[in-house]
């Protein structure tokens, strides 16, 4: 990666069709959440709960889309393709939330949660 290009532009792939990316995503490819434990005499040791990967959008909303239909998506895949060279890829990814489309700027926040987030890096030679 001789640019030296880290951030700033993306591009978003659901299910092989590359949707308008209107504003920033955001991915999470945690499987745990920790929290200490602790009790009166001091730290016990560590809690952790699983939790499901995440990806989230602001898409544009394209005259040639149904945005209801993102709202039926239960096993897709989301690819994100990020200016430092990495793929972020979701498998078997639902929507989770309610979609809301804002028409002042035809723009609409998604978000995908399921099993598996994985980050695909650029090696450095």
């Amino acid at each position: 990666m001789s640019s030296n290009l880290i951030a700033g532009i993306a591009q978003a792939i659901i299910d092989g069709v590359t949707r308008q990316l209107e504003g920033s995503a955001k991915y999470s490819p945690s499987k745990v959440k920790r929290e200490a434990m602790v009790g009166q005499d001091g730290f016990h040791g560590w809690k952790e709960t699983p939790v499901t990967g995440s990806i989230s959008m602001s898409l544009r909303d394209a005259g040639d889309m149904t945005v209801a239909d993102f709202n039926a998506m239960r096993n897709s895949t989301i690819v994100l393709v990020l200016a430092n060279g990495k793929t972020i890829v979701g498998r078997n990814m639902g929507a989770t939330d309610v979609q809301e489309v804002d028409t002042e700027d035809a723009k609409f926040d998604l978000k995908f949660e399921g099993p598996q987030v994985s980050e695909q890096t650029v090696s450095v030679s």
